[in-house]
């Protein structure tokens, strides 16, 4: 009878501390769900729960892009060329009509032709793209087409100086907005999202991926006569084709952080954008002036790299070749025949572009100290930068 009792009382024992054994379970578990933020569950290998948690999350991830789209998609535009083309004539080459030719007709027929992208940033219509997309012509060349085929004349184009950007004139009341974001935050990785006018022929294409890299410098061009050297851009594996150009490119909120600018010709995937920042700064500029104000010094100049230098026993930097009359140059005392060493305490021939790329990050109405070699002296003088 007493082993009997002392099993039972080990019995009983046993079973309170296994409870309080799945008790402790429990408790750990409630714990680690607060760290871990999975449920219990989940943590003891449910595959069933395992795989609810990664449909939700796809699912998750393709409402973003799909409401993203559908709420941005109705300010990106694009913007149309009125090409024109001669009308050719066929005419026989000989009497039996056996070849026949084609020749002008001296007749012309127009069309517009899809070119590129842009987005709407004023609700009284002003839109963003591309410098390149509106380089030639005048805007009765152009027309914008929106997210409904409405067709909408431009009436004026202001075209960025330094950046390949240019603010497009459209009539309109109450027209939809992008909503701009914050460029200095993005960071490699972050999810992305671009649309378009692809290929100049897909309207509000839409494409994903991540940002691969920030602050590249690249020089893009059309393959022909036109090429610029674009700074600080964001790099992107989000498919990018010709059309897409002045495109936003958004975050996953659906603000626009980048303006598609141009794609990789050599490779697959490599797409660069301009950071909205920059747009902000010359939609800002335009807000205040109503065009696009740059400071200018006023001189025309040729660089002189360190090698010429030390052949012409001079110093390296920016040899002027002439003074604009009236100008920040002139008016500081700069003259014809100066070489320009340092600008505002950085060396000139160290930059790649010169006293173009120093300007840049300038305002109007800064004050610069200039660095000269004149008559085997230097001296230093103070320029007020003034407005183009």
């Amino acid at each position: 009878m007493g082993s009997v009792k002392n099993r039972g009382l080990q019995d009983f024992f046993l079973g309170l501390l296994a409870g309080v054994f799945l008790v402790a379970v429990f408790i750990g578990g409630a714990v680690s769900e607060k760290i871990w933020g999975l449920p219990f569950l989940q943590k003891l290998g449910s595959s069933n729960n395992s795989t609810e948690l990664i449909n939700q999350r796809i699912v998750t991830e393709e409402n973003v892009v799909t409401e993203v789209a559908e709420r941005v998609s109705p300010a990106v535009v694009t913007v149309s060329y009125k090409q024109e083309t001669p009308v050719m004539e066929q005419y026989f080459l000989d009497p039996f009509g056996m070849f026949r030719g084609s020749r002008p007709s001296g007749q012309v027929e127009s069309e517009q032709v899809d070119i590129g992208s842009g987005f709407i940033v004023d609700k009284s219509g002003l839109v963003v793209t591309n410098k390149h997309v509106v380089a030639q012509g005048t805007a009765s060349d152009y027309t914008v087409v929106l997210k409904d085929d409405s067709s909408h004349q431009v009436e004026k184009i202001w075209r960025d100086p330094l950046n390949d950007l240019a603010i497009l004139q459209i009539n309109g009341e109450s027209l939809p907005v992008v909503e701009l974001g914050d460029s200095d935050k993005i960071k490699v990785g972050n999810f992305v999202i671009a649309i378009g006018t692809a290929l100049g022929e897909f309207r509000h294409t839409v494409t994903t991926g991540v940002i691969s890299g920030l602050g590249r410098g690249i020089t893009a061009g059309d393959g022909l006569s036109m090429s610029e050297k674009l700074d600080n851009v964001i790099q992107t594996d989000a498919a990018i084709n010709p059309g897409n150009s002045g495109g936003p490119l958004l975050n996953s909120a659906g603000q626009v952080i980048g303006v598609n600018v141009a794609v990789s010709q050599s490779a697959n995937n490599v797409g660069f954008a301009l950071p909205i920042n920059t747009v902000k700064e010359s939609l800002n500029n335009f807000n205040t002036t109503g065009k696009f104000e740059r400071p200018m010094l006023g001189v025309r100049y040729q660089l002189l790299s360190k090698e010429q230098g030390i052949l012409n026993n001079v110093p390296a930097g920016a040899y002027v070749v002439e003074v604009v009359a009236g100008s920040s140059a002139e008016v500081g005392g700069i003259k014809k025949g100066d070489i320009i060493t340092k600008f505002d305490g950085q060396e000139v021939a160290e930059v790649e572009n010169g006293l173009v790329e120093l300007l840049s990050g300038k305002k109007i109405g800064d004050r610069v100290e200039v660095e000269l070699y004149r008559d085997k002296e230097t001296k230093k003088v103070e320029i007020v930068l003034q407005g183009e």
